[in-house]
């Protein structure tokens, strides 16, 4: 815990928080979000912890992107929770919490020099969400820029980003290593998201055959892609009020899915309204070490 966290607005504001650490030598760790903290984000903050050791800094940003939101999506009504958000990295030992405003992020407007994601980005999420994905490394190319951190955490809910976090930063040579952190999930095994809140008392129950599809796959996942894809399938069916987007296998990288080994399933659907997203790691083919 700290009794010290620093809420710093604005770039100048950031720079001096941070100019003492820089000064001693120490690890700067980061977990970007755009608040509505939840327990996923926490587990985010531990990660980051571990990565840099006590006498680190670890610094949180707070910022809704408008730039990764198209029209008609959620921008307006995304939860915002400030008072709340501040209150869980201080009892999280974050020592600098940075809340800028859209205008210290995008000084000259947004859309001027920007990132394009490449091939990635045109699938899954790219493919209803085209303009999504140059927001997310646009923010984090310049959110990693002010922060200049040692090591920075993304969770593994949001696998798509996460890889293209991790190709940008490689491709870029940024020179931050980018740490994938485990999914949450609640106990009936819905991955934990700042969205969840959006949803009513019977969404909330439909939601949860994302993950029962998931774990089914896992569980047939040695048969083969063909049979996990199968038990996933066969998991939602029939259950109302859930749009199925997309249910895909992929390699790790998202490149095309091999034909065993390891391997990711991801899944998008609406319920309701409300768009949500989740995957898992799947060994395709007989376990390493077991019978072929």
């Amino acid at each position: 815990m700290t009794s010290t966290l620093v809420r710093a607005e604005s770039r100048a504001a950031l720079q001096d928080a941070l100019a003492p650490h820089r000064a001693a030598g120490a690890r700067i760790g980061f977990v970007p979000t755009m608040g509505a903290l939840h327990a996923g984000h926490r587990s985010l903050m531990h990660a980051a912890r571990e990565q840099i050791g006590a006498d680190g800094v670890l610094v949180v940003s707070i910022f809704v992107n408008p730039t990764q939101f198209a029209p008609g999506e959620d921008l307006d009504k995304y939860p915002r929770t400030l008072d709340a958000d501040l209150e869980a990295c201080a009892a999280e030992g974050v020592d600098v919490v940075f809340v800028p405003g859209v205008a210290e992020v995008y000084p000259a407007g947004e859309g001027q020099v920007t990132v394009d994601p490449g091939p990635l980005a045109t699938v899954l999420e790219g493919v209803s969400r085209p303009t999504h994905f140059r927001g997310v490394l646009t923010v984090v190319a310049k959110l990693f820029g002010l922060v200049s951190p040692d090591v920075a955490v993304f969770g593994e809910k949001d696998y798509q980003q996460l890889a293209l976090i991790r190709r940008m930063t490689t491709d870029l040579c940024l020179g931050i290593d980018v740490v994938g952190a485990p999914t949450v999930r609640e106990p009936d095994g819905l991955a934990l998201s700042s969205r969840n809140r959006y949803l009513d008392p019977d969404q909330r129950a439909a939601a949860v055959v994302l993950s029962r599809a998931l774990f089914a796959a896992q569980e047939d996942a040695a048969r083969g892609a063909a049979a996990a894809l199968g038990a996933a399938r066969a998991a939602l069916r029939g259950t109302p009020g859930v749009d199925l987007d997309y249910l895909e296998i992929a390699a790790p990288d998202l490149g095309p899915a091999p034909p065993e080994g390891p391997a990711r399933m991801l899944i998008a659907a609406r319920v309701g309204s409300t768009r949500l997203i989740d995957n898992v790691a799947l060994h395709l083919g007989a376990p390493e070490g077991g019978d072929s």
